[in-house]
């Protein structure tokens, strides 16, 4: 695991200051850097040595065959996993022949930062070679936000001591050897050698090279290029091979002089365009960005980046810990999805191979929402993704003897990809989620173009999945049967409470879609008679109830399910599902992440005050936290029934999953959910946001340890600002293009009008503590978030 003392808590950076190479992996998790298109591993700029080299582009992937020891009728064939592209991060240097390599001579001086507000990874390094020869290096990386295609580095090199000959040797490397598989189902496929070499060209200050997937069929080009300054005598070339291409840069230096070399890189992919097309494509991006210079490129980044936390921070007084986690989290979820552009965005975002790099329900349950009130163009794109897989997923509910569209568990380019049919084929709620993301970003952004154009087709293509997949009883009631919940640990079973409540709403957001816009409802075959149906199934739809434990069963029969002995399972056989037949747990009382308790954040509106309270506590004690996705939701919850304390500590691992490592997987990636779960806790959470329907409704409170929480949210033309104290809060309007704007939202349920000239502080009202105290399984109690007077 990361040692916690390995990054110093700063608000704005994250610092690494010293090299443990046993945390190689992860910190390259850490310090990536993407735009959404392009992603950068946080490798050392020499390339040895490494954890796990890696280089994305979004959706550039390779087929590989899903084997089954038993197929059946349905199953997905193929699997698509996320290719290690062309690495132009490589900048190797010799020091009068000997390589600078850390685990030879003298590592003097390390540290490298991620600047949060400039969008940069910084490293400053002294190294003393095994001869006694010493320099220092400075470089600093970017993945560019403002120009798609660009990465650039700025490579600083000096003698310390005395002259010696220096010579950098900038690379362009195609299949990087990787290493071996984990048998963790969560680690990528590795693939050898997945790209084929068809072109390769040089130019006096770079090179590019284009290849092509053996299988997918997809044509990558990558370009590199140089500005050389130092002294007046150097000498630079540069050759290329079919996986490789290197410009060299020889020099002398003597005290007080400089090596300086700006490197751009530019990546391009498809799947049609010719390999002129391609080859043109890098090279005007090239050119936009030696246009730019590095300075420029620096400008725009920071640019865009005051842009952005202008709008979007969030301000914590009380844990620094978490105020730079929260942080830290809004850029790996803004890296994932500025620029992904109709691309998905997937579990790990581009920073990792995980999960094969492919996007999850994750995406629209836990990372839209935030981009929702804080990037919304980025809510749209992915959404208008969605809606260009349709196709698929109306071909895939076709092969399931379904209507509608059945959109995968699992993928990059739509197709549904995992081989675990009872987590993927059964995992239904997908639709729902993505339904429920486009509810929520047009209400939030008032944008009924997209409505006209996108949404109103996913939400009735994913309502006509629920109608066709669920059926009316003899009694009338609606049921859905034999799907799987967010909860994998309970497979394949009847009445799942999040995917019913879910479906309901979309059922109904369908519906009032389809009337709103009618001539384009008619155009998708939709008429009265079905609307009417939507209507029927989502007022009847059955939802489970013990009256004996007075709790909602998270799904038909689960209170009566035998439970689990968490007292004889031994803390090192977490994750269970890696220690244990998924037989055992589908028939138990076991819940690998917030499941019914996700409901009653999603639905709350369906739930009573005692019904959370109780219901809370009751799954409190069965739930594990197996998935990095629990966390964030159990402290939504939490703080809404009153546990603030217990919220505070959950906050904390949601935030702290990476930073910390708290699930020894961040080598793979970073958990783009569980970072987006930290602005949820603390939003949704300590703050209290609802958006059920079109009126912002907001129950904020803080535990004893946070003094203030200030957060900004985008809505429709407006940017409210909400100032959370002890005892009081602020509404406040700023920067609206209307200044006679009024925004009408709910306080602990008082209506109050808040304009741009009027700021609105009123008292938060005492708590009222309802239910019983709730308890976590043996051993598996989040870490506890330390007060004021404990170290």
């Amino acid at each position: 695991m990361i040692r916690e003392r390995a990054y110093p808590v700063e608000p704005w950076h994250v610092r690494e200051t010293r090299l443990d190479l046993d945390v190689l992996a992860q910190s390259e998790s850490v310090f990536a850097l993407s735009n959404g298109h392009i992603g950068l591993r946080g490798n050392l700029d020499e390339g040895d040595p490494h954890g796990l080299p890696g280089t994305y582009l979004n959706s550039f992937f390779e087929l590989r065959p899903l084997p089954y020891a038993e197929a059946g009728f349905g199953f997905p064939e193929s699997g698509q996993t996320i290719v290690n592209v062309s690495n132009g991060k490589l900048i190797r240097l010799l020091v009068d022949d000997e390589p600078f390599d850390v685990r030879y001579g003298e590592l003097v001086d390390h540290e490298r930062v991620l600047d949060l507000r400039a969008g940069t990874l910084q490293r400053t390094v002294e190294w003393r070679s095994p001869a006694g020869r010493t320099v220092r290096i400075r470089s600093t990386r970017l993945v560019s936000f403002t120009q798609r295609s660009v990465a650039a580095i700025e490579y600083r090199v000096e003698p310390v001591g005395g002259p010696m000959r220096l010579i950098v040797q900038s690379e362009l490397v195609a299949n990087e050897q990787l290493p071996s598989q984990s048998r963790d189902p969560r680690v990528a496929a590795v693939l050898e050698s997945p790209l084929q070499a068809e072109e390769r060209l040089v130019h006096g200050d770079g090179g590019l090279l284009i290849h092509r997937t053996k299988a997918s069929g997809l044509r990558l080009a990558a370009q590199m290029s140089h500005e050389v300054y130092g002294p007046e005598r150097k000498l630079i070339g540069t050759e290329a091979y079919e996986d490789w291409a290197r410009t060299t840069v020889t020099c002398v230096l003597r005290p007080g002089e400089q090596l300086r070399m700006v490197k751009y890189v530019a990546y391009g992919w498809s799947s049609r365009r010719s390999r002129p097309a391609l080859r043109d494509q890098v090279g005007a991006a090239i050119a936009g960005a030696r246009f730019s210079g590095w300075d420029g490129l620096c400008a725009e980044q920071r640019d865009y980046l005051d842009t952005f936390w202008d709008d979007s921070d969030v301000r914590v007084e009380g844990d620094p810990e978490v105020q730079q986690a929260v942080r830290f989290g809004l850029f790996h979820v803004l890296q994932a999805g500025a620029r992904a552009e109709l691309r998905p965005i997937a579990a790990k975002g581009l920073t990792g191979p995980g999960y094969d790099g492919h996007a999850f329900w994750d995406t629209e349950t836990f990372v839209l929402p935030v981009l929702t009130y804080t990037l919304p163009s980025a809510v749209a794109s992915a959404l208008r993704w969605r809606h260009s897989t349709l196709h698929l997923a109306q071909e895939r509910a076709k092969t399931l003897g379904l209507r509608g569209a059945a959109f995968p568990w699992r993928t990059i380019r739509g197709q549904e990809t995992s081989a675990y049919w009872p987590a993927g084929t059964a995992g239904f709620h997908i639709a729902a989620d993505i339904a429920d993301a486009v509810r929520r970003y047009v209400q939030a952004t008032g944008d009924t173009q997209f409505e006209r154009e996108v949404g109103l087709e996913l939400l009735v293509e994913t309502a006509r999945l629920w109608r066709s997949l669920g059926h009316h009883d003899r009694h009338g009631r609606f049921h859905i049967d034999g799907v799987t919940g967010p909860d994998e640990y309970t497979a394949v079973k009847n009445d799942n409470v999040y995917t019913n409540l879910m479906a309901q709403r979309n059922l109904l957001a369908a519906a009032e879609a389809a009337t709103r816009y009618g001539e384009e409802a008619w155009r998708l075959g939709v008429d009265d008679e079905e609307t009417a149906a939507w209507r029927d199934a989502a007022a009847d739809m059955y939802i489970p109830w013990d009256e004996e434990l007075k709790v909602h069963p998270q799904v038909e029969g689960f209170t009566r399910y035998q439970e689990w002995d968490f007292v004889d399972t031994p803390p090192d056989q977490y994750p269970l599902l890696l220690n244990y037949p998924y037989f055992d747990l589908y028939r138990k009382q076991v819940v690998k992440q917030a499941d019914l308790v996700l409901a009653m954040h999603w639905r709350g509106d369906a739930f009573t005050d005692e019904e959370k309270a109780s219901n809370f506590a009751y799954y409190e004690r069965r739930t594990v936290r197996d998935s990095s996705l629990s966390a964030c939701t159990q402290a939504v919850l939490a703080a809404e029934v009153g546990q603030l304390e217990l919220a505070h500590d959950y906050l904390g691992e949601a935030a702290l999953m990476d930073l910390h490592d708290l699930n020894q997987n961040t080598r793979d990636g970073v958990h783009v959910a569980s970072l987006a779960g930290a602005w949820i806790a603390l939003v949704a959470g300590f703050g209290g946001l609802r958006d059920h329907s079109d009126v912002l409704c907001f129950k904020p409170r803080l535990p004893s340890r946070l003094d203030r929480l200030e957060f900004s949210l985008r809505w429709r033309t407006l940017h409210l600002r909400v100032d959370v104290r002890q005892h009081e809060v602020t509404y406040a309007l700023r920067g609206s293009d209307h200044p006679d704007a009024v925004l009408e939202l709910t306080h602990h349920g008082e209506l109050l009008r808040v304009t741009c000239d009027d700021p609105v502080t009123v008292p938060v009202p005492p708590l009222r503590l309802t239910g019983p105290q709730p308890a976590q399984p043996d051993g598996r109690a989040p870490v506890r978030r330390a007060t004021e007077s404990e170290p």
